[in-house]
């Protein structure tokens, strides 16, 4: 269970320093991603991205 927490952990830190750059490219503000304003402060649930995203990757690791 360790791992998997480690694991969850390493991805959200390397996506998070990736999303600039991933937002240059389109991931982020795809149709099914929500952006919500609330106080001041913005909020990003990127449903669609992460779809997308996995399904990349799926693809990838299968090829390999």
């Amino acid at each position: 269970m360790f791992r998997w927490m480690f694991t969850i952990f390493f991805a959200i830190c390397v996506l998070s320093a990736a999303a600039p750059w991933l937002t240059k490219l389109g991931i982020g503000r795809l149709p099914g991603d929500l952006r919500l304003r609330w106080r001041g402060k913005e909020m990003v649930f990127p449903f669609a991205s992460t779809i997308v995203l996995s399904l990349v990757f799926n693809l990838l690791i299968r090829l390999l």
